[in-house]
């Protein structure tokens, strides 16, 4: 049995980190789908500015929006959702037969918008309507502007992937905000069936105190604060808040782990993805990832819902001089900025190209 599969087969759904016109057209994902038992796909501007910058793929696609009198912002969102609807349709059947648990995609919102949170919240909402398929997540930030956007977009119907948390405060901030929303559904009459994750970014962790951390710590702080914030959320779906909720049709807000490609060369390319096996919670591998998991992957059981050693591995840390707290909060804004320079950077490729297409 491949190592994918085992995943599935404890529960655990494997999406892929990636999406480019490329993979849906000479049928890569169909494959992973029926070959690596991927289950659904993330994407963001980084991956999206990659893509169409590859190659010539998007050129046809840009040159006719931008003759349209398309631009910026509006052309990017037609051409992401042309895709993301392939994506999301490849993934329809796998969301109806778990009836709507997986088989989603993600489309986020404009990072340009991370403070300000009405605009946020009118994004998502255009998004969810233009995008046209129930399996289409909004990805919203977890940062304390997003928080407010989040419990509203849960009010109003759209599924959030909750994207750039990296503590167990910030998950706890954002799944408050998902029941707040549920709640205020509830009490309005509506039905409670709405979907979210929360995406916890693990290699950033390392990756910024891999000169700072003792040698025997290294490449454990992302997995302990995982571990931590995996506890908090085994311990919030026990509360009677929860239960109340779940009791009158919510569904959990499922734990994403994010980031799983490791960054160190030395440490297993299955790192982490082997650390966070656990039911009911969702993997998204970058392609490299997936690859290298499929073929040379191992699963060693089921993540303690008690934490495990956490607590300890971050006294250890504390004790070395690491500020975990403050380290959560730079790396949340760190996250922010790198997605509104990718966002930038996306925005002039798309208007060089469309410039120079103009003239051909």
């Amino acid at each position: 049995m491949k190592p994918t599969q085992a995943l599935h087969d404890l529960g655990q759904s494997l999406w892929l980190d990636n999406i480019t016109r490329d993979i849906l057209d000479n049928g890569t994902l169909r494959r992973y789908v029926d070959e690596l038992s991927v289950t659904g796909l993330t994407s963001n501007p980084t991956i999206f500015d990659e893509a169409i910058g590859g190659g010539a793929t998007y050129d046809a696609a840009i040159q006719k929006k931008a003759g349209a009198g398309l631009s910026g912002e509006e052309l990017f969102i037609e051409i992401a959702l042309e895709d993301l609807r392939r994506a999301a349709d490849i993934f329809r059947p796998i969301y109806d037969r778990t009836d709507g648990n997986d088989g989603w995609v993600s489309m986020e919102v404009s990072p340009l918008l991370a403070g300000d949170t009405k605009a946020t919240i009118a994004s998502a909402l255009k998004i969810h309507k233009q995008a046209d398929r129930p399996n289409l997540y909004v990805k919203i930030p977890g940062t304390p502007e997003g928080v407010p956007a989040i419990e509203e977009a849960i009010f109003s119907g759209v599924p959030v992937n909750v994207t750039l948390l990296f503590s167990r405060e910030h998950y706890l901030a954002v799944a408050d905000a998902y029941m707040r929303g549920l709640e205020r559904r509830k009490a309005a009459g509506l039905d409670l069936r709405v979907n979210s994750v929360a995406s916890v970014f693990v290699s950033r962790w390392d990756r910024a105190v891999a000169d700072k951390a003792p040698e025997d710590l290294r490449n454990k702080l992302g997995i302990a604060i995982c571990l931590r914030t995996y506890k908090a959320h085994c311990d919030l779906i026990a509360s009677k808040r929860w239960k109340d909720l779940e009791a009158a049709g919510a569904r959990k807000q499922r734990m994403l782990w994010a980031s799983t490609g490791v960054k160190d060369p030395k440490a297993p390319a299955d790192l982490y993805v082997a650390a966070f096996a656990a039911p009911e919670t969702v993997d998204t591998m970058p392609e490299k990832t997936l690859l290298a998991f499929a073929e040379k992957g191992t699963v060693k059981g089921v993540i303690p819902k008690d934490g495990g050693d956490a607590e300890e591995v971050l006294k250890r840390f504390e004790k070395a001089g690491i500020d975990v707290k403050a380290l959560a909060d730079k790396l949340q804004v760190d996250g922010a900025a790198s997605f509104v320079k990718s966002w930038t950077e996306l925005m002039q490729r798309i208007a060089d190209k469309s410039k120079a297409l103009a003239k051909s």
